[in-house]
């Protein structure tokens, strides 16, 4: 796939449904979605058929059912969605951005030690 970020909001249910396990089949895909969406089953079916043809995921065919796999690691398309996002607010500042994000997050303690190791990490700081 030529574009990860160009991966769609219902998309990426798809593709979520698919990074906890994979392969899976189509029934199985919309039975998971359905668990938290209301769309119809021919929705996800759609939404299925369109990540095939971007290249996002493959599929193998198994007796009479074809079984989806993702080709995309969800790495690569968090990574991609955080490009394309920078560069659609390229010139505002980051700390309100950030300072945003996390009144609107819970974090884990493990989580807020990581972000701290890596923004000091970024400013060049040392741990002692």
């Amino acid at each position: 796939m030529s574009d990860p970020s160009k991966i769609s909001e219902a998309e990426w249910q798809v593709m979520k449904a698919l990074w906890e396990k994979s392969p899976q089949t189509a029934n199985t895909i919309v039975q998971q979605i359905l668990k938290t969406r209301t769309w119809s089953p021919r929705t996800v079916r759609t939404l299925i058929n369109r990540l095939v043809a971007k290249g996002a995921l493959s599929y193998s065919k198994d007796g009479r059912e074809y079984q989806y796999s993702p080709v995309l690691s969800k790495d690569q398309c968090v990574q991609a969605e955080t490009k394309s996002f920078i560069g659609k607010i390229k010139g505002t500042t980051l700390t309100p951005m950030l300072a945003a994000f996390l009144e609107e997050e819970i974090l884990t303690s493990d989580e807020i030690d990581e972000l701290k190791r890596m923004l000091d990490q970024k400013g060049g700081a040392t741990n002692d």
